[in-house]
């Protein structure tokens, strides 16, 4: 086990003992170093040892003492440390098997490493995970972890993730309890494979850890039109979207007496298939899981009534405008509905859902929709700006999945574009002109 050092900070503790970048770190404190996790918790000892090799493989051994809270002061080569570690898994409803072809290759990679989850909130199972790795998160205490559990009958989870190691969850999550560790679970919920008294056998096996595990999402199956050959599924139907919420409202009402937590949080898009309203932003208790989209709308409407003031105060009225909001098919009586309430007088939006083509119809979130499919919607419409959400473009930058830009969209379609970041503040702002 090694790792190449890039640089010591100017006046750290490293530096002043003599560490030069190139060299290579070992061991600190007679333990290897595999990757950050271990050098930063290893690191923060006040009595070190550390073991570093030169170019030509010359080792030696340097005793430093420090304060506790000081950092020792290397930036490591992350190219080696954070590679991420492949799934092992073949996952009934893995959403990467479903891609069409063609398109970027980063689309198509499926990493499943627990050191994303800690630094990332990436959900993982765990499966790639050996003995002795596990054992490291244990003595590193990496908390709080994001686990991908879908089901807690080892016989089912064998099943849906096809990997004959993804039984042995349960016993482990134990003991991440037993050692104080904390996790984040979800559950991916596939109609006839894992709900029913298995989905039932789950909440209340992981309940039963509390408080070690925090919170369970629980999210709707996704499917594309691109299954050739791929284990048949299905969606779920609004009128088993509508009874799994009810259900679900019952566990919460029994968890927050019996915890003080609801525990168990419902995804969006079961709100979505069963036509319902979302719930109160108090439901959400603080949002445990909003990276996993669950309360993105509450949130999102919450920020729009908070806003409105600030963005009143900033600017009057605009003059009378025309806007296009493109949206997906299950966000649109949410969208509809904020514009209506939040648009200033003299502005019209229409807001639409931009069917997608590309992946499928049942395909409906506004994060996947296309540059192509999006051009197609606003063929023959008109309007001062169209904003779109910042969801449907790779993180800081302006292409879609497809690899359109939004310049290049702008200027096939003719309309001039606005990116809105999914902030309540950022939409009305937009809505405003601001």
């Amino acid at each position: 086990m090694s790792i190449r050092i890039l640089s010591v900070a100017r006046g750290s503790m490293a530096a002043r003992a003599g560490i030069q970048p190139g060299e290579t770190l070992l061991k600190i404190n007679g333990e290897d170093v595999i990757d950050e996790i271990d050098y930063q918790a290893l690191s923060m000892a006040s009595r070190l040892k550390v073991e570093l090799a030169d170019a030509e493989g010359q080792t030696r051994v340097l005793s430093l003492h420090k304060s506790v809270s000081a950092p020792l002061g290397l930036k490591l080569d992350e190219r080696a440390i954070l590679e991420p570690r492949p799934c092992k898994n073949h996952c009934i409803f893995c959403f990467v098997d479903q891609m069409p072809k063609g398109m970027r290759p980063t689309l198509y990679v499926k990493d499943d490493d627990w050191r994303l989850s800690l630094m990332m909130g990436n959900f993982v199972t765990l499966t790639n995970v050996d003995d002795q790795e596990f054992e490291r998160i244990l003595r590193r205490k990496a908390s709080p972890l994001y686990i991908s559990v879908h089901a807690t009958d080892p016989a089912t989870r064998v099943r849906m993730l096809k990997n004959p190691t993804a039984g042995n969850l349960l016993p482990r999550l134990q003991r991440m309890a037993e050692n104080g560790l904390k996790f984040h679970c979800q559950v991916v919920l596939c109609p006839g494979e894992n709900d029913g008294p298995i989905l039932h056998q789950t909440i209340v096996d992981l309940a039963n850890l509390y408080p070690a595990a925090q919170s369970l999402a629980i999210v709707p199956i996704g499917l594309t039109d691109h299954r050739d050959r791929l284990y048949p599924l299905r969606l779920f139907r609004e009128e088993e979207a509508r009874e799994l919420v009810r259900d679900f409202e019952l566990i919460q009402a029994y968890y927050l007496k019996t915890l003080g937590t609801r525990f168990i949080f419902p995804a969006d898009e079961f709100y979505s298939i069963a036509h319902l309203p979302v719930p109160s932003e108090e439901a959400y208790e603080g949002y445990p899981q909003i990276e996993n989209g669950i309360g993105m709308l509450r949130l999102l409407a919450q920020e729009c009534e908070n806003a409105l003031p600030l963005v009143q105060s900033l600017a009057s009225a605009p003059p009378p405008r025309h806007l296009l909001i493109p949206t997906g098919v299950s966000a649109l009586p949410y969208i509809q509905a904020l514009a209506e309430k939040y648009a200033p007088a003299g502005t019209a939006v229409e807001v639409f859902a931009v069917p997608n083509r590309f992946f499928g119809p049942s395909v409906t979130v506004t994060g996947l929709i296309t540059g192509q499919d999006l051009m197609d919607a606003l063929a023959d419409k008109k309007a001062d700006q169209v904003l779109i959400s910042s969801s449907m473009l790779r993180e800081n930058e302006d292409s879609f999945l497809d690899d359109f830009t939004v310049p290049q969209v702008q200027a096939l379609t003719g309309l001039p574009f606005r990116v809105v970041q999914n902030r309540g503040e950022d939409f009305i702002r937009a809505l405003y002109g601001i």
